[in-house]
């Protein structure tokens, strides 16, 4: 990879995204900007330099909203240009379409999704809606034709097809089931296209979808525990605290760059652990985990693979791990800020 990589890291307990350089084997901090109220998401358009964050309102009365933000790559500096207001509740999670002119996002508190144009970097009024309870996560097929909604609340994957104004239309059916009680929580596509695949916050588990390319509609194929076996974790449910109760906490998943591996992590035991992917998309538990951050909610993958970079919600610092097939090699770790909880290289 080159030495010239950015990793940006929300720290939403102070309002701010920093911004690192990465070079060689360790993270150089480049800038820290603030007055990103609450921002626990963002979206990078690395090739018009510009971030898509999440933010809560700075003053009272003032709404959650979507900002937009220009980035310097060489200063590391984020500048506002634009907002949107969302006064129904802030986005957990918001994903971009390939070519960067529709944005989709989630909302868990709102309890609504919606996908909206982008032009010139600001992002325009919702052009569709959805609601289902504790939306957590959504993406885009890579087309742009299909978008794929993560419904903690109510235990499924909604799944649309995404029109040329970027309104969404219900496919059929129009969700599909995750298994009761397991909590869908955030989503990842292979790059074939072929299989979508889900972590789930209470069973811990990362769940494989088949995809029909055509059609665009889901399958629920098998599972595979995402869980450090020897640490005893039990199954949670919703409104239970995993840390006193000793329950299962998922919370990230993300792709390794060979596609035979699926990265998840969890909170209670702060773990990371590889998934393994094989040919025909069925999946196999991790045999190893790393102990990372407290309370790793957020991390990722450099594009070659090499490195990974985690966050915890309960640290200020970020680790940098060298990755070895299905194990991590601990290189670095780089102050960020007080609630870290979103990793994205730009």
């Amino acid at each position: 990879m080159t030495d010239s990589s950015l990793v940006l890291v929300a720290n939403a307990a102070d309002g701010s995204i920093s911004t690192f350089r990465l070079a060689g084997d360790a993270l150089e901090r480049l800038a820290v900007t603030d007055g990103i109220t609450g921002c626990s998401t963002f979206a990078v358009d690395a090739a018009r330099a510009l971030v898509y964050a999440g933010v809560k309102g700075s003053a009272p009365g003032e709404p959650a909203g979507i900002l937009t933000l220009s980035l310097d790559r060489e200063s590391g500096r984020l500048t506002p240009t634009s907002r949107l207001d969302l006064p129904d509740g802030g986005m957990n999670y918001v994903a971009l379409t390939s070519d960067g002119a529709g944005l989709l996002g989630a909302s868990y508190g709102g309890g609504y999704g919606i996908s909206c144009a982008v032009t010139d970097g600001a992002v325009g009024e919702p052009v569709s809606r959805i609601e289902f309870a504790n939306l957590h996560s959504v993406l885009p097929s890579a087309d742009g034709r299909f978008a794929y909604f993560v419904s903690l609340g109510d235990d499924l994957v909604a799944q649309y097809a995404v029109e040329d104004d970027y309104s969404l239309v219900p496919l059929d059916p129009e969700t599909v089931a995750a298994p009761a009680g397991s909590g869908p929580r955030h989503l990842q596509i292979n790059d074939a296209q072929d299989a979508v695949y889900v972590l789930t916050e209470f069973s811990g588990e990362v769940l494989h979808y088949a995809r029909d390319t055509a059609t665009g509609t889901l399958e629920l194929r098998g599972a595979a525990s995402a869980v450090d076996p020897s640490k005893d974790l039990g199954h949670s449910e919703f409104g239970a605290d995993p840390r006193a109760n000793h329950y299962i906490w998922g919370a990230d998943l993300h792709f390794g760059a060979d596609g035979r591996t699926l990265w998840a992590s969890e909170r209670t035991e702060s773990t990371l652990g590889a998934v393994a992917v094989s040919a025909d998309g069925s999946l196999a538990a991790p045999e190893r985990f790393t102990v990372t951050e407290p309370q790793p909610r957020g991390f990722a993958l450099s594009p070659d693979g090499s490195y990974l970079v985690a966050a915890g919600e309960g640290s200020t610092t970020v680790s940098l791990y060298a990755v070895h097939g299905a194990g991590l090699e601990l290189l670095e770790q780089a102050e960020t800020g007080h609630g870290a909880n979103w990793v994205r290289f730009a």
